[in-house]
């Protein structure tokens, strides 16, 4: 075997994913002097399933990587209002205030986030490669990983070692798998969920709508369009069912939530429908001898509280400080920590079983959680070296 195409055999540590998650930590590593090695299976730009929605702890890790002035140059517009709108009351609208740096949030498309993310991750000194899957681990001891095996679309494999082989390659992680990664916890519910991208709509900031057993939004996202979408109970399989046409969509948007089907009403959809039928959130083992799990490959939860990016892009720093550290360990301690409230109430909410009063209520936990990540993000933000 060899490893032509790659500019070494070993590295200090090997990113199989370079999606938001992986990128990140591929670049927060390599500005840290490590020779990092970034793969994945998909073509360069491709786009994902994602909600968009960047929470403030995802902007402020933007701001302070450099990389959100790239974000915001895709055509991104910023979103200075926030809004919850429960059945036909009316919209509790919240303004974005200035904080950390921070004076609005963004929803980009995921082609022109992760782009960004894995431009900058090669201008920070990282090796990055597109059309490249993880066939294996590369065993260093019993029970330790010291590498990889890798494939090329030309059905070449190449072995290369590492010090940390990192499982950034989503929900049906093969690191995760071929690791052994057990579920530290797991939910018990799913929202069945469906977007599509509409053009033609009023400018608005976030628009996150609520009807009792069903939940949507309006999120505003590049090129003038915005993401909308509904989710609904597992246990909807008929609506769900219907909602993946586009007259069955407005339809079901009308029927459970008629302020949202008001505010959709000038708009075109200009892109097929996605459905997500849903899987309950979890808590992977975070790290092991040699190896670790970020984003959803080590954490996801329910996209009804559409919290995962920010989520990954915070766990790709508490990683790459737990490297620079050299305690490897911390990063499971400090990940758990600051994710056990934000799986528990996506989870809670994910059952549809409460009253529009009882999830205000919910929302006011949520939000609390949400302020403690903030704050953990703001007092790590620090002057990272940036790349030329």
């Amino acid at each position: 075997m060899a490893s032509i195409g790659f500019a070494h055999n070993h590295y200090d540590a090997v990113i199989v994913g370079a999606r938001c998650a992986g990128a990140a930590t591929g670049m927060l590593l390599a500005r840290q002097g490590a020779r990092v090695l970034i793969v994945d299976r998909e073509p360069y730009g491709s786009d994902t399933m994602s909600t968009h929605a960047l929470m403030r702890g995802a902007v402020m890790q933007l701001a302070n990587w450099g990389v959100l002035h790239n974000v915001a140059a895709t055509g991104v517009p910023p979103v200075k209002t926030t809004a919850f709108i429960y059945g036909e009351q009316p919209p509790i609208d919240i303004e974005i205030t200035p904080q950390n740096g921070v004076s609005a949030l963004y929803a980009p498309r995921r082609h022109a986030l992760d782009k960004a993310l894995v431009d900058a991750a090669r201008r920070s000194g990282a090796e990055v490669h597109h059309g490249i899957k993880c066939l294996d681990l590369l065993p260093a001891s019993i029970g330790s990983i010291g590498g990889v095996f890798l494939s090329d679309s030309h059905h070449g494999i190449y072995k290369i070692s590492a010090d940390l082989v990192i499982g950034a390659d989503g929900r049906n992680s093969t690191v995760a798998q071929l690791a052994g990664a057990g579920y530290v916890k797991r939910g018990t519910h799913a929202s069945r969920c469906i977007y599509g991208y509409f053009e033609g709509l009023n400018p608005c900031g976030y628009r996150w709508h609520w009807g009792e057993g069903a939940a949507g939004g309006i999120i505003p996202t590049n090129n003038g369009q915005a993401c909308v979408f509904l989710c609904l109970p597992q246990e909807a399989r008929a609506t769900y069912r219907a909602a993946l046409k586009p007259d069955g969509f407005r339809a079901e948007i009308a029927r459970l939530m008629p302020q949202m089907a008001r505010e959709l009403a000038a708009g075109k959809l200009v892109q097929r429908l996605t459905g997500f039928s849903g899987e309950p959130g979890y808590m992977r083992q975070a790290c092991g001898d040699g190896w670790a799990l970020v984003g959803d490959a080590g954490y996801f939860k329910d996209p009804i509280t559409a919290h995962g990016i920010t989520d990954a892009l915070r766990d790709a720093q508490i990683l790459a400080d737990s490297w620079g550290s050299g305690r490897l360990n911390d990063y499971a301690v400090t990940r758990d920590a600051l994710s056990h409230d934000l799986l528990r109430l996506s989870d809670t909410i994910a059952a549809y079983d409460w009253t529009l009063p009882q999830l205000a209520e919910l929302h006011q936990s949520l939000n609390l959680t949400m302020k403690a990540n903030q704050r953990w993000i703001a007092e790590h933000l620090y002057s990272l070296p940036k790349a030329a």
